[in-house]
């Protein structure tokens, strides 16, 4: 329940980096560094529904702790994966679909903001998001 809300991005660190590790081109970086990304999460019990929104989509996506899903990165790079909690952290757990491989993303709560943490291959990035 600590992650419902409505979260809007407010600063991003080594995202840059992340995305170059990830095999994203110069142009959809430099698109993604500006997107306004809001993220809504609804939780209940093992439910969650997620409505991203950006400036290049809106996407609702609805899963299950534990259950693996689909998901489309917004560059189009196809993953598999799930979410759990640790704690206080949600964490998931994503194959690509075009190399085999893994990207673990994090989701914390502290005080005010949101902190989206990445690693992909050696490379950690944060996207943090304040509550609005």
């Amino acid at each position: 329940m600590t992650f419902n809300g409505t979260w809007k991005i407010d600063r991003s660190e080594n995202y840059e980096k992340f995305m170059e590790q990830m095999g994203i081109n110069l142009v959809k970086r430099k698109l993604a560094a500006h997107d306004n990304l809001k993220i809504t999460i609804e939780q209940n019990g093992d439910k969650f529904h997620v409505k991203e929104s950006s400036n290049f989509r809106t996407l609702d996506i609805d899963f299950n702790l534990g259950v693996t899903f689909e998901y489309s990165l917004a560059d189009g790079t196809e993953l598999s994966g799930s979410w759990a909690i640790e704690g206080d952290t949600m964490k998931g757990v994503f194959t690509r679909k075009d190399n085999g491989k893994q990207l673990i993303t994090t989701r914390i709560v502290q005080g005010d903001e949101l902190i989206q943490s990445y690693n992909y291959e050696g490379v950690d990035a944060k996207r943090i998001f304040k509550r609005g």
